[in-house]
């Protein structure tokens, strides 16, 4: 383990103390393929499956994982989907056994914070899912809410608006200009500061940088 390495598996576990002192189930990976590994010992056979938009859960190898395995996964991302049937699948992922996504931004002091479009992944986190699972790559730890803001709005939101081709300013000047834009994907921001039932959210922080 390289100097980098070593420093963000302190700062990682610090953040894990600090996601169990919120009411989260929290762990720390070395790899994405160990976080793979954790994440489906977390989801048991046969259960129903919701997703929320996350590069990071391709990049585990745990979209894959769930589209091979025998479990029932509302896969709004399937080819050939209209938007009709995309949308009454994201509808049914939140009331799914297990809601599987990533994060945009994790604070020192164990808060969530995630800026949605549509909305349906943050209410996968809010309230349905028996079990909500997030992955998220040491990139995604951040000081404290006005940085977990900043980065979404001037790191993450930039990417993805160019990931999903839209035309927002950001994509061309890499930071928030706040758009009042028919594309902007930055509509409702929510920000999980504690789980009412302890043990339903749980995050797996991953020593690698993983997503936008």
């Amino acid at each position: 383990m390289n100097e980098k390495e070593q420093y963000w598996s302190i700062r990682l576990r610090k953040v894990v103390e600090a996601l169990e002192g919120n009411g989260m189930e929290a762990f720390v990976t070395d790899t994405r393929k160990e976080a793979l590994t954790r994440a489906l010992t977390l989801i048991p056979k046969g259960a129903t499956v919701g997703l929320g938009g996350s590069r990071t859960v391709g990049e585990v190898g745990l979209l894959e994982a769930l589209r091979q395995g025998d479990y029932t996964l509302y896969d709004q991302y399937r080819d050939g989907l209209s938007p009709e049937e995309s949308m009454r699948i994201r509808k049914d992922g939140t009331h799914a056994d297990c809601f599987v996504s990533g994060s945009n931004a994790i604070t020192y002091d164990g808060k969530i914070v995630n800026v949605d479009g549509l909305g349906n992944r943050l209410a996968g986190f809010c309230f349905g899912p028996g079990t909500v699972i997030i992955v998220a790559g040491r990139n995604k730890i951040v000081p404290d809410l006005d940085a977990a803001l900043y980065r979404v709005r001037n790191v993450a939101a930039p990417m993805n608006a160019r990931r999903f081709g839209v035309k927002t300013p950001c994509v061309e000047t890499a930071e928030c200009s706040d758009c009042d834009l028919p594309e902007r994907i930055c509509n409702l921001t929510l920000i999980i500061e504690k789980s009412k039932i302890e043990g339903r959210m749980k995050v797996i922080l991953v020593n690698e940088d993983l997503g936008f």
